[in-house]
């Protein structure tokens, strides 16, 4: 099923006409499940719920973390639902690329990386985090649900740059406590990386992409990269790079 407009998105869920057609927002209510189902549309979603049962997948990943957790889906991402029933409220909010035109979040939105993760990288949240979105959120409803003014797009979009820009900060924490917990990621990193060049995979199929290193290590591309960064100041491409030139410069100095 592929959404077009927030008119069929509506119409679907047996709600009323949305109130701008660029723009809506949903809360979940745990009192309703939902059957299957898979779902593209034309619009970013961002989505915070807490799964008593059920899963979502995304491409071949699987999420059904049962925690207070945010996900990202930029337009035309696939996304499959399966049997789900909410432990708590929950909110989605849809909104078209041309509701952001004219305003520097319309290029901004597309550096925040998360958006490329995959859901079983989904945001997870300590209450305090919890606390602050759903305080965005409720300010986003309050402007949603008046009457809409020349000033409401404005304060909106304030809002929703707000919880993005938190979503990064609060990333940044997962990544730091995922470190601690499990080690650390360049480790993992250079030792797949070590294994591919003293194998003879590096003559049968050239050098290795990050996408290549990241199905190894069970990530997304985007979030290897991400976290990469967050251990060495440096993306996976980058490392990739380097080990090569040290690869040569032990080949000429072996040979």
């Amino acid at each position: 099923m592929h959404f077009k407009t927030l008119n069929d998105v509506h119409a679907c869920n047996s709600y009323p006409a949305p109130e701008n057609p660029l723009l809506t927002i949903f809360t979940c209510n745990p009192l309703r499940s939902v059957a299957s189902y898979e779902v593209t549309a034309d619009f970013y979603i961002i989505a915070f719920k807490k799964l008593a049962s059920g899963e979502i997948r995304y491409g071949r990943t699987r999420y059904d973390h049962q925690s207070g957790s945010m996900y990202f889906m930029k337009p035309f991402q696939a996304v499959q639902v399966r049997n789900i029933a909410l432990e708590s409220d929950g909110f989605e909010i849809w909104f078209h690329e041309d509701y952001l035109n004219g305003h520097p979040l319309f290029a901004e939105i597309k550096k925040y990386g998360y958006f490329n993760y995959e859901m079983n990288e989904a945001l997870h949240l300590s209450p305090k985090e919890e606390q602050t979105i759903w305080e965005l959120f409720a300010k986003i409803q309050s402007e949603y649900q008046n009457n809409q003014d020349e000033f409401t797009r404005d304060i909106i979009i304030g809002h929703l740059e707000s919880i993005l820009k938190y979503s990064q900060r609060f990333y940044k924490r997962q990544f730091l406590n995922r470190n601690m917990i499990a080690g650390t990621t360049v480790t993992k990193f250079n030792e797949v990386l070590t294994k591919y060049f003293e194998s003879d995979m590096l003559q049968q199929n050239g050098l290795p992409t990050v996408s290549s290193l990241a199905s190894e290590l069970h990530l997304s591309p985007r979030y290897l990269s991400d976290l990469l960064k967050q251990e060495t100041g440096k993306t996976a491409i980058d490392l990739i790079h380097i080990a090569l030139v040290s690869e040569a410069k032990n080949l000429i100095n072996s040979g």
